[in-house]
């Protein structure tokens, strides 16, 4: 195992999408490009998908330096307003586009700290959202919450709109480890905050947790994991830190001397992964642990599991528009991401205009791939088919027949099959399909985290 963490612990992306935003095309495209694709994907898919929605509501009132989201710090709820009018005057332009109501299958608000905004502003700004909607049957509402800020209230107010899941932010409970992140969250404020979901009548409870975090080690990652023991969540996020200062300067407030080296952090990792899967969890793919109750579990055990730039979904759309400063849409052909910072961004869609600034039509090679990936990434116990014709094979096989070597994954005539080993290393199993990352293997450049 030392050997395969050596080996594979290298820059590698988390495939919320293919290409990844790195390899886009440079070129911004033309709003009435991107409004055309998405007026397309909408009336081939509404009536029997629906769409997906997510929003990004970037404020947050202190820096967690560990966070690699695109956020605004500030304690001047006075944004919360302003935001919204431009939230909304955004959706106004797709509604624009669209023939009839939108079916809402899927909705999530992320951040930032969704739970900044007052209950009162996000009821607000989700009846708005909703008025010209219609929702889907099967709809999943969820957002991420701070257990420091996220008040019976914020729950009772989002639970009578139709949300159901909540995401608290967790990453470790050592109160050193804590400190040094700008993270302190007493664990009484993460047991509050999920009693009264639970009580309230939420169906999803989620923790992210974070392992290779600075003054990280066994034992906290153990008092962390014992502590959670206890509410029990219905899914549980455990990611990889990723450390990338030359992006987000916030951690540069420690150093790598402060980090578990590349061995300590996979011993932290599988240390939870026991742990977790002790408690009943089972390890439903990238980064995700889900008990057998919940959605993700069930999807995943149909083959359902789908992953996009909200990570890893049972809802399976066509159109997922993004909302705010910096969010992604995607519209099955085509990526398109808002302008990151909020000042820009609602100078743009004050003006009745888009905000996007980037994106990347995608050629039929690209498709192919992508969906190469989205089944490694989601298939679980299933099979991946990979031609032997297919475009890639000539230059893939090898690593496919070193993997296997390895222990990796089963090749079955035109299928492979990732073992149990293999979901240790999931992000590097879908590098190898990745043409972008191969094309550019000889820059200098480091784009991704490392995968371990």
């Amino acid at each position: 195992m030392i050997e395969l963490i050596k080996k594979y612990n290298v820059p590698v992306p988390r495939y919320t999408s293919y290409p990844t935003v790195p390899f886009w095309d440079k070129k911004a495209p033309e709003h009435s490009q991107w409004l055309n694709v998405v007026k397309k994907i909408f009336d081939e898919s509404n009536n029997t998908e629906g769409i997906s929605i997510y929003v990004h509501l970037p404020f947050c009132e202190s820096l967690c330096t560990y966070c690699g989201c695109n956020t605004r710090i500030t304690k001047n709820h006075k944004v919360e307003e302003e935001y919204i009018e431009a939230l909304l005057a955004e959706w106004k332009i797709y509604l624009s586009t669209f023939i009839e109501k939108p079916i809402i299958r899927e909705l999530h608000l992320g951040g930032g700290t969704p739970t900044f905004f007052s209950p009162e502003n996000l009821d607000f700004f989700i009846k708005e959202l909703l008025k010209k909607a219609a929702v889907h049957p099967k709809y999943e509402f969820g957002f991420e919450g701070h257990p420091n800020n996220t008040t019976k209230k914020h729950l009772q107010v989002l639970y009578d709109l139709g949300f159901r899941r909540v995401s608290y932010g967790i990453q470790d409970l050592d109160l050193k480890v804590q400190k040094t992140i700008n993270r302190i969250q007493p664990f009484d404020n993460v047991k509050q905050a999920t009693i009264d979901a639970r009580e309230i009548g939420y169906t999803s409870v989620n923790f992210d947790l974070i392992y290779g975090l600075p003054y990280q080690t066994s034992n906290t990652v153990a008092n962390t994991i014992n502590s959670i023991s206890e509410l029990l969540p219905d899914r549980i996020a455990y990611y990889s830190y990723a450390h990338v200062p030359w992006i987000k300067p916030g951690q540069r407030s420690y150093t790598k001397a402060d980090l578990p080296d590349n061995e300590e952090k996979r011993e932290l990792y599988e240390i939870g992964k026991s742990m977790l899967i002790e408690l009943g969890y089972v390890d439903v793919g990238m980064d995700h642990f889900s008990l057998t109750t919940d959605a993700l579990f069930i999807a995943s055990e149909n083959e359902k599991l789908h992953r996009n730039f909200m990570g890893y979904t049972t809802s399976n759309t066509s159109l997922m528009v993004g909302l705010g400063a910096s969010s992604i849409s995607d519209a099955k052909y085509a990526y398109a991401q808002n302008l990151k910072t909020v000042e820009e961004y609602k100078g743009a869609v004050l003006k009745n205009s888009l905000a996007v600034f980037k994106g990347h039509f995608l050629s039929d090679e690209d498709l192919s791939v992508k969906q190469l990936i989205l089944d490694v990434a989601c298939k679980g116990k299933g099979e991946v088919k990979v031609l032997r014709n297919h475009v890639l094979w000539s230059d893939i096989k090898e690593q496919i027949n070193e993997m296997e070597a390895e222990g990796l994954l089963i090749q079955l005539d035109n299928h492979i099959k990732v073992t149990s080993l293999g979901r240790a290393f999931l992000r590097n199993i879908c590098a190898v399909f990745d043409i972008k990352l191969k094309q550019s293997a000889n820059s200098s450049k480091q784009i991704f985290s490392k995968s371990i």
